[in-house]
């Protein structure tokens, strides 16, 4: 069946790839664009729940490309073309980034703007509840290498480089707390009193911000591609990157860290991996950012709710798509409880930060 640059959700949904891959005009731009030759497909690739990917084919090569979701989007989500000019920005920089080969801004191609980026060879982990590592240290030295790349991204220098551009440099906190309190206002379908009580505290325990950085925004094991003896060969999914407070990102990788007694939730089902056998913890992996960084994370409870309670928003959004039929997401099928069990999350969380014991 050929596909269209619009659909109603109906029709959508009887398409190989939703209204999201145009492969006609596709084809031209790539041709125009001197990537590959010959027939194109391409296929879904990734979690695909926010921006989506697409791992395109012409004969021998292979690229990926980066498009929104379909449907009504939250203000100022899902810029594509901004990630592009992200990772174009960290080319040069000491972390593993897709190169970026070109960018369609007319909107009338595809029915949004996007871009192709390199494909990077390798695997990504973190939904399956088990892999088999043929290097039973595997699992210790892939947690060091993502502690290890986050300290290097926070080590970049934001005031001499392209990364300036991309944020300011006091105000990060305080623009997190009004920003997602307007999504929630903008995403949500139905009352969510957890999550306006989570919100509320945040407010009133905002930490302050010891040290600014450029941070990724969603860095997690799902955002990441593992090559040969399971070395980090790319970090994707950039298009929440700014500058910012470095512990936001540390904050939302241990929050998203699963452990052994973890309760599943939406977050923690996508990253299952990382309760087996061998993984650092949360607090080693603190600790160890802590030691290469010098930085205090005695505050690290307060960054860790943020991103439940930011991730449950984003979700909310992502579950109203659905119910307005713009997504035909099975993952999103799961949130209709799935995000108010994050908020739960969040307020427990809360609660064990302010007990005399903590949380483990």
């Amino acid at each position: 069946m050929k596909e269209a640059v619009v659909a109603t959700p109906a029709e959508a949904r009887r398409l190989e790839h939703g209204a999201a891959i145009v492969l006609d005009p596709l084809r031209q731009f790539l041709d125009e664009a001197g990537l590959g030759r010959g027939d194109l497909s391409a296929e879904p690739i990734g979690d695909g729940h926010s921006n989506l990917s697409f791992l395109l084919r012409r004969g021998a090569d292979h690229f990926v490309l980066r498009r929104p979701p379909r449907g009504e989007l939250s203000p100022s989500a899902n810029d594509v073309l901004r990630e592009a000019r992200v990772l174009d920005a960290l080319a040069t920089a000491p972390i593993p980034v897709p190169e970026v080969l070109a960018s369609g801004e007319d909107p009338a191609l595809i029915g949004a703007p996007f871009f192709i980026m390199s494909f990077v060879e390798g695997t990504v982990l973190g939904t399956e509840p088990e892999h088999r590592f043929a290097d039973p240290a595997a699992p210790r030295s892939i947690s060091e290498a993502v502690v290890r790349t986050l300290v290097e991204l926070h080590g970049l220098d934001v005031q001499n480089s392209e990364l300036g551009g991309f944020g300011r440099q006091s105000g990060y906190l305080e623009r997190q707390l009004r920003t997602f309190s307007a999504l929630l206002e903008h995403n949500a379908s139905r009352p969510l009193p957890d999550l306006d009580a989570v919100g509320a505290w945040l407010a009133d325990n905002r930490p302050e911000t010891a040290a600014v950085s450029f941070v990724h925004g969603d860095y997690r094991l799902g955002n990441m591609i593992f090559g040969d003896g399971m070395r980090l060969a790319a970090v994707l999914d950039w298009e929440m990157a700014t500058i910012g407070d470095p512990l936001a990102d540390l904050g939302y990788l241990t929050a998203m860290w699963r452990g052994p007694g973890d309760r599943e939730n939406p977050m923690f089902a996508l990253s299952r991996l990382t309760a087996g056998a061998g993984w650092l913890g949360r607090e080693e992996m603190a600790r160890s950012y802590a030691e290469l960084t010098g930085r205090s994370v005695e505050s690290l409870p307060w960054y860790q709710v943020l991103a439940l309670w930011k991730s449950a928003i984003f979700l909310e959004g992502s579950y109203r798509r659905f119910t307005n039929g713009a997504s035909a997401d099975p993952y999103f099928a799961t949130l209709e409880q799935g995000v108010p069990l994050l908020a739960a999350t969040a307020r427990q969380w809360i609660e064990a930060a302010e007990s005399p014991v903590g949380r483990a």
